[in-house]
């Protein structure tokens, strides 16, 4: 396992546009409804508990927020979408400002969507999978997948990926609890970071 992870160190926050950390070396954005488990994922990628604050209020992300890995790699936290309890003028601001990351972000060589196993897909996630038009590398993360048994979990991951077919999308089951399924996210984020595994 890359000890880079580890390494990981909060950089800077972004509401702006023209706040973001410069466009340069590459990093992996996590996405995600709110209260999917974005931040948990990332601390447990890290083994750090605290580096993203993790919240049981939904919505708690509300910067873009970016985490050094070393000079050219960074992991970036979004804010969670589909929190109704966000005022109509933020969540439009989000919207604007995700959008223009996403889409016109050089440095930003894949996404991870992060997704309750329990809820599965839903029309945002996919929402945001047609804006990216397979432009990006995708990889789904179906968080909590301690709280599911065995074969549930395994059809799951099975339906989602033949739901994502033919757009290259590859999914994986993960716990932050149990550390289920660590090393295969570990893999996805080493792949889209050009990360040599070790």
């Amino acid at each position: 396992m890359s000890n880079l992870y580890q390494q990981a160190k909060y950089l800077t926050s972004a509401f702006e546009l023209s706040q973001l950390v410069e466009d340069e070396g590459m990093e992996i954005a996590f996405a995600g409804r709110s209260n999917a488990g974005k931040s948990t994922a990332i601390n447990r990628l890290t083994s750090q508990k605290n580096l993203c604050k993790t919240s049981k209020t939904p919505g708690r992300t509300q910067l873009i927020n970016f985490f050094e890995l070393d000079e050219q790699r960074r992991l970036v936290d979004l804010p969670g979408y589909g929190f109704a309890k966000v005022p109509k003028k933020l969540r439009e601001h989000w919207n604007i400002a995700l959008s223009s990351y996403l889409l016109d972000r050089k440095s930003l060589s894949g996404l991870i969507i992060v997704v309750d196993i329990r809820r599965g897909l839903t029309d945002l996630d996919l929402g945001l999978i047609e804006l990216l038009d397979t432009n990006l590398p995708v990889h789904i993360l179906l968080t909590k997948a301690d709280k599911l048994k065995n074969d549930a979990r395994k059809r799951t991951v099975m339906k989602i990926s033949r739901e994502l077919d033919d757009k290259g999308i590859s999914v994986s089951a993960f716990s932050a609890l149990s550390g289920l399924g660590l090393d295969e996210f570990i893999g996805h984020c080493n792949r889209l970071l050009d990360i040599e595994s070790l």
